[in-house]
């Protein structure tokens, strides 16, 4: 399946999608999903969320803005969505910051099956490497995957994605999708992209909807749905003005979003193609 028939089939079925997320970006994180052409709902109340969950194609979870209710809303929803083999995204925020994001991530990840995480470089270094410290939610500097390093990071992600039998997806500059065997290294973005809140809380929701709208493709709708950010965010800063800044360029990033076509999606897509060479044997 191309990235545009992965479109085409968000715009047809409309996945609903139970997101989990954070307060700082609820609101972005819906009129993003909207825009695509799913549905979000959103409910982080224990007492409701497993039978919300049953009614979506697809479930986000978001640790944004971690507590305990979070997480127990979060394991009731999860189990729920495993029942019904809906797919379960996990997006890690902040996960090296803190114990409680880090033990939060671990209890989703060995609880529950999930069908992909995303998160910026640092996060996913972090949760696949307990020792992983950060500060804030941004990605670190140091970890930042340059041209000449895209081989081997996907390599490092490899081992974790098939071990932990999900998709991995780590954004930035240079973005890589992987499931353990085959991959995306996709080059579609704006350095504007970054100064936004939510962006990634808005692409972990729409990957979900991907996934929910393509369950056969389910790496090939992980990358679409990278891609499709990452042109939004070439197109929106490409119809900026002199005296207009970051809020307009949100705006045009959200319209971006709404108006994409198939065919735009097919075209703009950067990508390259990543396949697993097995390891060499080694003898003394």
């Amino acid at each position: 399946m191309n990235f545009g028939d992965c479109l085409l089939r968000v715009r047809r079925t409309a996945p609903l999608v139970h997101a989990v997320t954070n307060y700082v970006t609820a609101g972005a994180v819906a009129d993003l999903l909207t825009a695509a052409g799913a549905r979000p709902v959103m409910a982080d109340d224990p007492r409701e969320a497993p039978e919300i969950t049953a009614r979506a194609a697809g479930l986000c979870l978001n640790l944004g803005t971690p507590h305990q209710e979070t997480l127990r809303t979060m394991l009731t929803s999860g189990e729920q969505a495993a029942r019904l083999g809906r797919p379960i995204l996990l997006d890690p925020v902040g996960i090296g910051g803190s114990g409680h994001r880090a033990h939060m991530a671990r209890r989703l990840l060995s609880t529950l099956p999930l069908t992909a995480i995303r998160g910026n470089i640092t996060e996913i270094k972090a949760l696949v490497s307990p020792a992983a410290r950060e500060e804030g939610v941004d990605a670190s500097p140091r970890d930042a995957v340059g041209e000449g390093q895209t081989g081997q990071a996907m390599e490092q992600l490899a081992g974790p994605a098939r071990q932990l039998g999900a998709i991995l997806a780590a954004t930035g500059a240079i973005d890589l999708v992987t499931d353990g065997s085959r991959g995306y290294i996709i080059r579609n973005g704006h350095p504007r992209m970054g100064r936004l809140s939510g962006t990634g809380c808005q692409l972990s929701a729409l990957m979900t909807a991907f996934l929910a709208a393509c369950p056969d493709a389910s790496l090939e709708a992980a990358a679409a749905a990278v891609c499709m950010m990452g042109l939004a965010g070439e197109a929106a800063a490409g119809r900026l003005r002199p005296g207009e800044g970051i809020m307009t360029y949100r705006i045009y990033l959200m319209d971006a979003i709404d108006t994409m076509t198939a065919e735009q999606l097919e075209e703009g897509a950067n990508v390259e193609t990543w396949t697993r060479t097995a390891s060499p044997i080694c003898t003394d």
